[in-house]
């Protein structure tokens, strides 16, 4: 059994701008995150600067953080696990 099996988790609904000028993490008044990476959606490399993003913003360890839902979609469900 992994570590992020027994740590507490939340899911989160991201909203992912590929080849942005900047790398950021906005929250918007709604409340729906939207990550701008720097990275084209290929091979799976915006989805690991989206990974590394959110552990960023979110305290977390890289390790902590995985795309459940969406690899090749612009909207993804996010599973953040709790220290």
């Amino acid at each position: 059994m992994t570590a992020m099996a027994d740590a507490p988790r939340r899911t989160v609904r991201v909203r992912v701008r590929p080849r942005a000028g900047r790398r950021a993490v906005a929250v918007s008044d709604s409340g729906e995150l939207t990550v701008s990476v720097l990275s084209p959606p290929e091979k799976g490399r915006a989805n690991q600067e989206v990974i590394e993003l959110l552990a960023d913003h979110f305290g977390l360890p890289v390790s902590r953080v995985r795309i459940v839902r969406g690899n090749a979609a612009r909207f993804k469900l996010v599973e953040l696990a709790e220290r």
